[in-house]
C-alpha cells in the first residue's frame, strides 16, 4: 500500500502543478491509498485536505495503518468539501467494488463531475473512477471522469472497456512489487491487443514465395455488391495473393470494372470444387449478402468447404438465435445488434463484454470479435483480448467490410483465427488513425493498410 500510494502521488507530482488537494478516502484499501498519497504530497509542500466516507474506528487491517500513516486532521466527507479543492482525488472505491455507488459518496463524485466540466477541477482517479466495474467497465450507479486515472500492477478490463473506459483519462500504471509469474499477469482475463500477440506469424514475402502461398481469398459477393468490393479490395491491400470474387451475374460486370487485380466471376454451382480447384485458403461471406433463401444457401455452402471463413453482416440476420451451419474454423465479427441477434442470451451490458464474448465463443466453436469503440476478441480456448482506442471515424458504413476483408487476408496468410481477429482490428485501427481527420471514406482505409 505504502508503494501504491507512493507511486500514485509521484506521478500527481509529475502531472499537475501543487493546489489546493482534497483526498477523498473511502472504507477500504483504495482509502488506504488516498492516505499514503495525501502524506506524500503534503511532504512536499502541497495542501492537502483529507476526508472519509464513514467512521475512522471502522477502518480494519492495512486501511487503518494507512490512516495511522496519516498524522494530519480527518475531516468527514460531504459533497461541500469538493468547492475548495482545486484537485480531487479520488480515493473512495477501487476496481473491486460490485454494488452501486449511493449516498454521500454518490453526491461527491456528481459534485466533483460538475465542477470538472466546468474546467474549475482537476480530478484524479485511484485504480479507477469511483462506481466503474474494474472487471467490465460498467458505471454502478454514478463515477466521476477522471483527467488522469493511477492503477497499480496492471490495466484491469474496466480501463479500456466503455463506458469506463472513457472516464480514465491519462492512464498511469504503478510497479508496486507484486511478481511479474503472479496469476493476474500469467492469467489474465484478457490482454490488450497489440503485435506482440501474433509475433513471428505475419512475415513479409521471401524469394520462394508465389500468389498462392501468399494466400488466395475468396469474397463472396450478394444482392449489394458494394460491401463485396471493399471487402476485396481490403484483402488486397493485406497482402493476400490473389483475391477472387464470385458474384450474382448481373453484379459480374461491375465488379470486374473495380479493379483489374481482381478475379471475377459469376458464383460456381460446386462451391466446394472450384474452392478445392483454385486453392482458395480463406473465404469472405456476409458483406451484402443479402438475406433470402439464396444467401442462406450460400452461407452454408462456404462453410461446408471447410477453409477458415469470415462471417459478417447479414451472416447474423441470415441465422438469428439459431445455429451456425457445421464446417471448419470460422471468425465471426458482429456489431453490437448482430451479437445479439445471434447471441440472444449472452447481454455484454449485464454480464461485461469479456464473458459474453468468451461464451459465445465457446457456444459456437469460433473466434468472435465484437466490434465497437472496445472490440473485443475472444477464442473458444478461452483466450480474450481488448482492443483500445479506436477512432470515432470508424462509425461509417463500410468499415466493417474493410475489417472482414483485412481480416480474410490475414486468415490466408496463414494466421489462425484468433490472431487473425486481432491482427485485423489492430490494423484497422491504426489505418484509420494514421488518416485522421474528422471523417473517413471506407476505400480510404482499405488503402490505407
Amino acid at each position: 500500500m505504502l508503494r501504491a500510494g507512493q507511486g500514485a502521488a509521484r506521478r500527481i507530482r509529475r502531472a499537475f502543478r501543487p493546489g489546493r488537494v482534497l483526498v477523498a478516502c473511502g472504507p477500504g484499501n483504495n482509502g488506504g491509498d488516498g492516505f499514503v498519497i495525501a502524506h506524500d504530497l503534503r511532504a512536499h509542500g502541497w495542501e492537502v485536505t483529507v476526508a472519509l466516507l464513514g467512521a475512522r474506528d471502522r477502518l480494519t487491517g492495512d486501511a487503518a495503518e494507512a490512516a495511522a500513516y496519516w498524522d494530519g486532521p480527518i475531516e468527514m466527507l460531504t459533497a461541500e468539501r469538493v468547492e475548495s479543492a482545486e484537485i480531487f482525488v479520488d480515493a473512495l472505491f477501487g476496481a473491486g467494488l460490485t454494488r452501486p455507488v449511493e449516498g454521500v459518496a454518490a453526491e461527491v463524485l456528481d459534485r466533483a463531475a460538475t465542477r470538472s466540466a466546468g474546467g474549475g477541477l482537476t480530478v484524479v482517479a485511484v485504480d479507477v473512477p469511483s462506481g466503474v466495474h474494474g472487471d467490465t467497465g460498467q458505471v454502478l450507479g454514478t463515477a466521476c471522469p477522471a483527467d488522469l486515472t493511477v492503477t497499480f500492477h496492471c490495466l484491469k478490463p474496466g480501463h479500456l472497456l466503455h463506458p469506463g473506459g472513457r472516464l480514465c483519462g491519462g492512464i498511469r500504471v504503478v510497479d508496486i512489487g507484486i511478481d511479474p509469474a503472479a496469476p493476474a499477469l500469467t492469467e489474465p482475463a484478457a490482454r490488450m491487443i497489440s503485435p506482440r500477440l501474433w509475433d513471428g506469424l505475419l512475415t513479409p514475402a521471401g524469394p520462394d514465395d508465389h500468389k498462392y502461398t501468399r494466400g488466395h481469398v475468396l469474397v463472396l459477393a450478394g444482392a449489394m455488391p458494394g460491401a463485396a468490393r471493399l471487402a476485396a479490395r481490403s484483402a488486397r491491400h493485406m497482402g493476400a495473393g490473389l483475391v477472387t470474387v464470385c458474384a450474382p451475374e448481373e453484379a459480374v460486370p461491375l465488379i470486374a470494372g473495380d479493379a483489374p487485380g481482381l478475379i471475377v466471376q459469376e458464383i460456381p454451382y460446386d462451391l466446394e470444387a472450384f474452392v478445392a480447384g483454385r486453392k482458395v485458403a480463406a473465404i469472405v461471406v456476409g458483406p451484402g449478402l443479402g438475406r433470402g433463401a439464396d444467401a442462406r444457401r450460400l452461407v452454408e455452402a462456404a462453410m461446408a468447404c471447410v477453409v477458415p471463413t469470415v462471417l459478417d453482416a447479414d451472416v447474423f440476420s441470415l441465422f438469428a438465435g439459431g445455429r451456425l451451419p457445421r464446417g471448419g474454423p470460422a471468425v465471426l465479427t458482429p456489431h453490437g445488434g448482430e451479437f445479439s441477434r445471434l447471441f440472444a442470451k449472452l447481454d455484454p451490458r449485464q454480464i461485461g463484454r469479456i464473458a459474453a464474448v468468451s461464451r459465445a465463443a465457446a457456444n459456437c466453436g469460433h473466434t468472435v470479435l465484437l466490434k465497437g469503440p472496445d472490440s473485443t476478441v475472444a477464442a473458444p480456448d478461452g483466450r480474450c483480448a481488448i482492443l483500445d482506442g479506436a477512432p470515432a471515424t470508424l462509425a461509417t458504413g463500410g468499415t466493417g467490410d474493410v475489417l472482414a476483408g483485412a481480416i480474410g487476408a490475414l486468415l490466408a496468410r496463414g494466421l489462425p483465427g484468433f490472431e487473425a481477429a486481432c491482427a485485423g482490428a489492430w490494423f484497422h485501427r491504426e489505418a484509420a488513425r494514421w488518416l485522421g481527420g474528422t471523417a473517413l471514406l471506407p476505400e480510404d482505409l482499405a488503402d490505407a493498410l
